[in-house]
């Protein structure tokens, strides 16, 4: 048993000694060495390989081979110095090999001048102009319907290869309630601003009260949409280009419109035919749908304020259930207190149940 326990087993230096110091005693006393070892569980080959490796020592040369094609100082410091003029200054090694090669000079190959450079701590952003910083904006915070929108442009299959329609949606952060939308045969600034009056109409939307998030894309940074945007006393808001991850709301609404079930499995017929289906999911997503973000109630719900009533009932139920078969619950209910605030663009120290997007 011993001896399948140490099998394999790695032996530190100080456990090496003090088990040859148990042999050698054993032996010293009359018993055998193989008895010893088998009751140690090593073999006594393993004992004679460690007395042998106290007595030997490393006698392999200390002579360290350098290259026969290794650069000298000088010829190092030349190529630094032929790199650093001011004609290649802005140019990376991989274009100074070759128009030195046009002039008839080498200094070296492309991977001994980038391991130079790197070396000297000069393999940095050679060029004069810096690449632009790209921020992250800044939070913002919804208390209450009708202060933070966010919107966005989808793409919808038509039937002719190659054609799309264009879906336009706003949606309120706070309460994720879909407040203005429109299917467009094209992508433009004025079909945007368009979409955007008819929402702040319908929503009595006053001056300087509301803050619109989008992307980068040309609609949204159009003249028209800009100038409307001014007109209405609307705030823009932009994410960083390229960066979806700072417009998360739109996004995840478009992944729940098209992984709905009843998202159609053909593409669309005509503008009206995509027109008619969106706003059949409209209703369904505004009235019907129980977002996990905002605890399982519907956008209309929380957009009107009656979450709070609705989370209020459901605590209830629970606490009455717990009541009545207290062992059921080794802890708390579950949590039905309803979110205030809502964050666009969190911190990272924030806390993450306010900042979920999800559907």
């Amino acid at each position: 048993m011993v001896a399948k326990q140490q099998r394999g087993r790695l032996f530190p230096e100080l456990e090496r000694r003090k088990i040859l110091e148990l042999i050698h005693e054993a032996c010293s006393a009359g018993a055998r060495q193989q008895a010893a070892c088998k009751i140690l569980g090593i073999s006594c080959k393993t004992v004679q390989r460690w007395k042998l490796s106290n007595l030997l020592e490393d006698k392999r040369t200390k002579r360290v081979f350098a290259p026969r094609n290794k650069l000298s100082i000088e010829e190092q410091q030349t190529i630094l110095e032929v790199v650093n003029k001011p004609q290649y200054a802005e140019i990376s090694p991989s274009k100074i090999v070759p128009l030195l090669a046009d002039q008839g000079e080498y200094v070296g190959s492309e991977s001994t001048i980038y391991r130079l450079l790197r070396r000297a701590g000069q393999l940095k952003h050679r060029h004069a102009s810096q690449p632009a910083n790209r921020y992250k904006p800044k939070a913002i915070k919804a208390n209450k319907p009708n202060e933070v929108y966010s919107w966005d442009i989808t793409y919808l299959l038509s039937s002719l290869r190659g054609v799309f329609f264009y879906l336009y949606v706003f949606m309120d952060v706070y309460s994720r309630k879909i407040v203005g939308w429109q299917v467009y045969e094209r992508e433009s600034s004025q079909s945007a601003a368009d979409v955007l009056e008819a929402a702040c109409l319908n929503e009595k939307i006053q001056k300087e009260s509301l803050i619109l998030h989008s992307d980068n894309g040309s609609p949204m940074k159009g003249a028209t949409l800009l100038v409307t945007l001014q007109r209405l006393g609307v705030i823009p808001s932009y994410s960083r280009p390229g960066v979806s991850n700072d417009n998360p709301y739109s996004e995840a609404l478009f992944k729940t419109l098209k992984y709905s079930p009843k998202y159609p499995e053909r593409p669309f017929d005509s503008l009206n035919e995509a027109r008619e289906w969106v706003a059949f999911f409209v209703k369904w997503y505004n009235e019907d749908h129980l977002h996990s973000g905002i605890k399982f109630t519907t956008p209309n719900q929380r957009h009107k304020g009656l979450d709070v009533n609705i989370l209020a009932n459901r605590n209830q139920v629970y606490l009455e259930a717990k009541r009545k078969n207290p062992l059921r619950w080794s802890r708390s209910t579950r949590n039905w207190e309803p979110i205030k605030s809502v964050l666009l663009n969190p911190e990272k120290n924030k806390n993450r149940c306010m900042l979920s997007a999800a559907v």
